[in-house]
């Protein structure tokens, strides 16, 4: 009974960051429901909590000081919104005016990025609620109105810094569990590669779940950093960060873990060898997700439910390989390189186990891998051109929604254009997948929206609406980046209440819903085809930046390393190197959905992904070797072949360099051959060869980012 009551108290704990964003939204508005209504009755709790909702989008799992100025904006956005749509309700012309413009300077609030996501739908749907309620009959009540919507602001943003407070040790240890169990996955995934038959692990499936990972990866990365690296003084927040290191770490040691592989042939003892380093890495993934566990349960690890370790197979395979020392020599280079996995994960349990090392960063150096927090005009400046995809899309939005509104007003029904407004303005995305994806997820949740309004109007219990009205607000926040479904489910329930709350005797209009949101479908999926972002024209703009990154991490990864020295810059660099590769592969991703005339070439992407990771992994293998070995180097000649190495690597990178691109047809820059050391004990002949590997993968890069370049030009 005992245990019974602790795991009932304890249930917040398995409940992901996105839910109790969602839970505390629900409560913010409900909050402010009860606090306005019991001043100003209905009609005020109705405004107050538009004004709450508003200020809520922009509330999402972020450290306090970013909370703020993000809720208090978009509550200022919304309230602006919603004050000069009240103005112009009586002129129809004028007001759809308004909503073009409104919808243009929304769409450019993109050029900021992510963060500016939740607030450039903060006008549309001002416009939604404020034509949802009956209008003000003078100025006096649009006064009010305003008052109570600005109050509905200011009291939410006061509720979201308490709760943004309250919530950061959870949302801390939440992002960084996320990032230990997508750390876990990859490896997992690299593992199936390495359990498959050489050949199948070439196949499209394997290698396409292995990006989609690193995709995944890199994004609850930076989430991770936001949250942690600002609360370094924190509690728990040294060893959190000491983790995330850690875990970031590991990857780059799984990359160069299986390194000459192919070299030892594909025998019996070769397979054998492959095997036992894929569970190698399979028991790596099962631990880090039993690490993940602890620190989302705030529990030891000791305490983490898991299976029997299956036994380490990789030291009997070696012996496989007696009868050729050359073999064995390399076996046993890749038996040590996996090894460093085991030692890193060694140091990741002894720091969960508050047994940690010295910080490797200072708290001002980790600020520089944090992502921005202002609002720069300068954002704005590359995108005030035709080329843009950002000003393209701002321009369709505009047109788009300007047709739906006034198509509404001509339609046979026209109490409510503004639904016509909102379908469109959900589903119209910045690029076709992500437009189709939207169009199927509104309709099937207008539907199932729709119906389970159906039930709850047959019970004829006015008082649930509220209540429903709530939960479908902080369902709809919670799942927008995680299942939108579920969200266009709820914001239909959320709709259709909040018109029938503000004027009752207009009923439900469930035909009319339905209607406006094929219609709003049908109309953003058409308008995406107007001035159109299709993939292809960032392509060069992509492939410039993944050549900048590796010349970048070359030139800090090449050096020999100083006792002492931070190593801030090579960590930037292969963060940076890291998101160029992801840009590539989301935008290969994201090109499926195009028309096939104007898809850009992904066999040659696929081309470039492969060899970035391949240069990914011969740099971690060298890093791996300067600092784990550094004593076995002759440390004069180590720097003159660094030195060399990256010359001329920093030549091959370079734009327009003389890397022909018809280098990736021909594949010759394959792995050099296997060689024989008389001397294990000496290094650099090893050092050596590895930097003819790496000479050899930025060729591989340089070549296949030329490939892509001269495909996206002659389509």
């Amino acid at each position: 009974m005992t245990q019974a009551l602790r795991d009932i108290r304890r249930w917040p704990w398995h409940l992901p960051a996105h839910v109790l964003n969602g839970i505390g939204v629900a409560l913010g508005v409900l909050l402010v429901q009860l606090l306005a209504g019991a001043a100003g009755g209905t009609p005020a709790a109705l405004l107050a909590a538009g004004g709450a909702i508003f200020a809520s989008l922009a509330d999402t799992p972020n450290p306090p000081h970013r909370t703020g100025p993000r809720v208090a904006l978009g509550a200022a956005v919304g309230l602006m919104a919603s004050i000069l749509v009240t103005l112009l309700r009586a002129h129809p012309l004028a007001l759809g005016v308004l909503l073009v413009a409104m919808s243009f300077c929304a769409s450019m609030l993109l050029a900021w990025g992510v963060r500016a996501g939740p607030i450039s739908f903060v006008p549309i749907l001002a416009v939604v609620f404020t034509m949802a309620a009956p209008p003000p009959a003078d100025w006096q009540t649009q006064a009010v109105h305003a008052a109570w919507t600005a109050l509905g602001g200011a009291l939410y943003l006061a509720w979201a810094l308490l709760v943004a407070r309250w919530l950061q040790p959870r949302y801390r240890a939440l992002a960084l569990a996320g990032v230990l169990h997508a750390t876990a996955e990859l490896f997992r995934s690299r593992a199936r590669m390495l359990a498959l038959e050489p050949r199948e692990a070439q196949g499209a499936l394997p290698l396409q779940d292995w990006m989609q990972r690193q995709v995944a990866l890199d994004e609850r990365l930076q989430g991770a950093r936001d949250m942690l690296f600002v609360a370094a003084d924190a509690p728990h927040g040294a060893r959190q960060i000491a983790l995330l290191l850690h875990a970031i770490d590991l990857r780059d040691i799984l990359l160069g873990s299986e390194l000459d592989l192919d070299l030892l042939g594909g025998d019996a003892a070769a397979e054998r060898l492959r095997i036992a380093l894929a569970g190698r890495i399979d028991g790596t993934a099962a631990m880090l997700d039993r690490v993940a566990l602890a620190v989302q349960l705030d529990v030891p690890l000791a305490r983490v439910p898991g299976g029997a370790t299956v036994p380490d197979a990789l030291d009997a395979s070696i012996e496989g390989f007696a009868a050729d020392p050359r073999r064995r020599a390399l076996a046993g280079a890749l038996r040590d390189r996996a090894r460093h996995l085991s030692d890193d994960l060694a140091r990741m349990l002894a720091t969960l186990q508050h047994h940690a090392a010295p910080a490797v960063l200072r708290p001002a150096e980790l600020q520089f891998f944090v992502s921005p927090q202002g609002w720069p005009l300068a954002a704005l400046r590359p995108h005030l051109r035709l080329g843009s995809p950002i000003l393209r899309h701002a321009l369709r939005s505009a047109v788009a929604l300007g047709t739906a509104y006034f198509l509404a007003l001509a339609l046979p029904w026209t109490s409510h254009p503004h639904w016509l407004v909102l379908s469109v303005a959900v589903v119209l995305r910045g690029n076709l997948d992500q437009t189709l994806s939207r169009r199927d997820a509104r309709v099937a949740g207008t539907v199932l929206g729709c119906m389970l309004v159906l039930l709850f109007a047959s019970l004829q219990q006015y008082w649930l609406s509220g209540i429903v009205f709530l939960l479908a607000v902080g369902i709809a926040h919670a799942f927008v980046n995680v299942r939108y479904l579920v969200t266009a489910t709820a914001a239909t329930v959320m709709a259709l209440l909040q018109a029938h709350m503000a004027h009752p005797a207009g009923g439900f209009n469930i035909g009319e819903r339905l209607a406006d949101t094929l219609l709003g479908a049908l109309l953003a999926w058409g308008f995406c085809y107007v001035l159109p972002a299709w993939e292809r024209r960032g392509l060069v703009r992509l492939v410039d930046r993944v050549r900048t990154a590796a010349r970048a991490l070359v030139h800090e990864t090449l050096h020999w390393p100083e006792p002492g020295q931070a190593d801030v810059p090579l960590r930037l660099a292969r963060r940076e190197f890291y998101e160029a590769i992801g840009g590539i592969a989301a935008s290969a991703q994201r090109s499926r959905a195009e028309p096939a005339r104007v898809q850009i070439a992904l066999p040659a992407m696929a081309t470039l992904l492969t060899r970035c990771h391949v240069l990914l992994a011969q740099l971690a293998a060298v890093r791996t070797l300067l600092e784990r070995r550094r004593d076995r180097l002759e440390p004069e000649a180590a720097r003159a072949l660094l030195l060399q190495a990256a010359t001329a690597v920093d030549r091959l990178l370079e734009p327009g360099s003389a890397v022909a691109s018809d280098a990736v047809a021909s594949d010759t820059l394959g792995p050099a051959p296997m060689v024989w050391i008389e001397e294990p004990e000496r290094l650099l002949p090893w050092l050596e060869r590895r930097l003819g590997l790496v000479a050899d993968s930025a060729a591989g890069v340089a070549a296949a980012a030329s490939a892509v370049r001269a495909a996206s030009v002659r389509g």
